[in-house]
């Protein structure tokens, strides 16, 4: 295990987080989907995690965060700016650059906000169905401090289909602001 590895790992336990499921490395194009996001603290978490577990993992932000002065650690970090005004348009370009390389994972929180929202935003089933890649459902559970990675699965045929199954999924999970969990 690599010094980056390992800093990401006592950072990770050290703040009391647990991991449940593996990381599917041996899937060269996937989509993390990232329930709830209900805090800038999420990200922090997800950078430990990825640190922790070797992920070659980026994540889709909107574009105002990559700006001056901190664009450039954003996109260090794995980043993707989008314009989240023209869905879209954010929709294929993301499909482009999966079909574009060998190997491509990124992570996206279908809440769009880190407010509380009653229903998702579906970009993150669009994409995985164009892309015709997994996804791998991740849970931020802050009451239990446990991030838990689903089984990669390819989406449901329909969206009302795939809302289902992620509503049961995600049931009960808290986040970090918990009346904003989803």
């Amino acid at each position: 295990m690599g010094i980056k590895r390992k800093i990401g790992e006592l950072l990770f336990k050290g703040w009391g987080w647990k991991l449940q499921g593996k990381v599917p490395y041996h899937i060269p194009k996937k989509l993390y989907v990232v329930i709830p996001h209900t805090s800038n603290w999420d990200f922090p978490v997800g950078i430990l995690l990825k640190m922790y577990q070797g992920m070659e993992v980026g994540f889709v932000a909107k574009q105002s965060l990559f700006y001056w002065p901190y664009g450039w650690i954003f996109r260090g970090l794995g980043g993707i700016p989008v314009n989240r005004s023209k869905s879209k348009g954010f929709i294929d370009s993301i499909v482009e650059v999966i079909n574009s390389r060998e190997r491509f994972s990124t992570s996206i929180a279908p809440e769009g906000t880190r407010k509380k929202v009653k229903k998702l935003k579906s970009g993150f089933y669009h994409i995985a169905k164009k892309a015709k890649i997994p996804v791998i459902y991740i849970k931020f559970d802050w009451k239990n401090k446990i991030v838990d990675l689903s089984e990669p699965r390819f989406v449901a045929e329909s969206y009302t289909e795939e809302e289902k199954f992620v509503i049961n999924h995600f049931k009960g999970v808290v986040g970090a602001v918990p009346e904003n969990s989803f």
